[in-house]
């Protein structure tokens, strides 16, 4: 039996494809490995791997290091280990245009997501050879590259044009993509904070092992491979062009939140270790929260939000912003959580802040994440030309590949700035975008209607 009659001929299950379970298992345990990996480099860097002497016995770094001191100067430990952050976290956005591009046209969805998770899986385990740094970092670049375009477009594919079941199904794998998020610090995090850092990476790839493994048995579930099709495309008229135009203008600012919003990783995971007071207190039970545990915050609290969110946006009725103005407020929302942290910092003065602080920051940013960044996406589909939509789709998830490297940028100015001026130019920059979307509201919204 081919794949796609095996497919056909499997029962649902909770009234999706057979396929869909398999799919979003595998995309959790692959969001497990990155957030495991993304929890710890940071901490990692400034912590073990940059001090001087181990410098030297990993291959490349001291020229790569080399190079970015021409552009940017000196670095110390701290800014050099912000910008290989916001490089490697910003080519993993990149690298899913080339993915995406050659699974149309050369390889296929699942070969590439093979290739994709067989490179991880290597990548993770490459971290606990330090002198392999470096190439580990690339390997997971590559990988993330070939696996993550080619999932999401293999759930869109279970279903029929027109079928009502899509939306919900890319909202069940939305789940599997922030439930891996929110596992991996208290398993990957712990181990590599409290046991050694190896450990943490090794855990993060047994669960891009798993991720591939389970991918595997869906083989018989899982859609045929699609490949473009380069005849019969319609040029694009003068509202195509348009709405082109309104995408990339709409590129910097939407650039801008993300460049903020990723400090969650970066500075925040610095304040969280050295300016946070992690103590808690229960009366019988008192533990102090390991630094890593904080990267659960943001994807447990879209679990709780999200269905309120989306009850407000209906009670709203016709009085529901529109598609760029939750674009507006979210970035507006990003802004508010850095006053949030310029507050903790002025009590904290010379001092530790109560890490309640943080829980205050990461509500805040991720209500605007929810404003944004769905939204963003299905901006996309509802204005690109058909014939355009997947090289704009990637186009768009670019403006996470920018913002990543000025987030790793901005990081470099942690050290030489205060704390309390480093958050307010966070929350002048998230707010000045805002403010520019919400200028082109009204202008763009005849173009953006979908």
């Amino acid at each position: 039996m081919h794949a796609n009659e095996a497919t056909a001929a499997a029962p649902d299950v909770l009234g999706h494809p057979r396929g869909l379970p398999y799919l979003f298992a595998t995309e959790m345990w692959e969001r497990f490995s990155y957030y495991g990996m993304r929890s710890l480099l940071v901490l990692y860097m400034v912590k073990h791997l940059l001090e001087p002497e181990r410098m030297e016995q990993i291959w490349g770094l001291i020229a790569f290091k080399r190079a970015l001191e021409t552009v940017f100067g000196p670095l110390a430990a701290q800014p050099f280990a912000s910008q290989i952050y916001g490089f490697y976290t910003g080519l993993v956005y990149l690298t899913p245009v080339i993915g995406g591009l050659l699974a149309d046209r050369v390889f296929g969805q699942r070969r590439m997501v093979l290739i994709g998770a067989a490179l991880m899986a290597a990548g993770h385990f490459l971290m606990a050879y330090e002198p392999l740094f470096l190439v580990a970092l690339g390997l997971l670049i590559l990988g993330n590259g070939a696996f993550k375009p080619n999932i999401s477009t293999q759930v869109g594919a279970l279903y029929a044009k027109g079928d009502p079941r899509r939306d919900s199904a890319f909202s069940i794998f939305y789940v599997g993509i922030n439930l891996g998020a929110f596992l991996t610090p208290f398993v990957c995090g712990t181990l590599g904070e409290l046991y050694g850092w190896h450990y943490g990476f090794g855990a993060a790839g047994i669960g891009m092992a798993l991720s591939l493994v389970i991918y595997l048995f869906a083989t018989p579930y899982l859609p045929p491979d699609a490949f473009a099709k380069r005849s019969g495309e319609q040029p694009l008229d003068a509202r195509g062009w348009r709405a082109i135009g309104a995408l990339f203008v709409l590129f910097l600012p939407v650039s801008l939140f993300w460049a903020t919003f990723e400090q969650q990783g970066n500075t925040i995971t610095l304040w969280a270790d050295q300016q946070t007071d992690r103590h808690v207190d229960l009366g019988l039970f008192a533990f102090h929260i390991p630094v890593t545990w904080f990267q659960s915050f943001n994807p447990l609290m879209i679990f709780v939000f999200t269905p309120f969110i989306l009850a407000f946006w209906r009670v709203q009725g016709p009085r529901e912003p529109s598609t760029v103005t939750k674009l507006a407020i979210g970035c507006l929302l990003n802004a508010a959580s850095w006053l949030i942290m310029f507050a903790a910092a002025t009590s904290a003065g010379s001092g530790q802040a109560s890490w309640l602080w943080l829980f205050g920051f990461f509500a805040l940013i991720t209500i605007g994440e929810i404003y944004l960044s769905p939204t963003s996406l299905s901006l996309v589909t509802k204005v690109a030309p058909v014939s355009l939509l997947s090289m704009l789709m990637g186009v768009w998830l670019a403006t996470s590949f920018v913002g990543n490297f000025l987030a790793g940028y901005l990081g470099t100015l942690w050290s030489s700035m205060t704390h309390t001026g480093f958050f307010l130019l966070l929350a002048a920059l998230a707010a000045a975008a805002g403010v520019f979307i919400a200028l082109l509201a009204r202008p763009l919204s005849d173009v953006l209607k979908g």
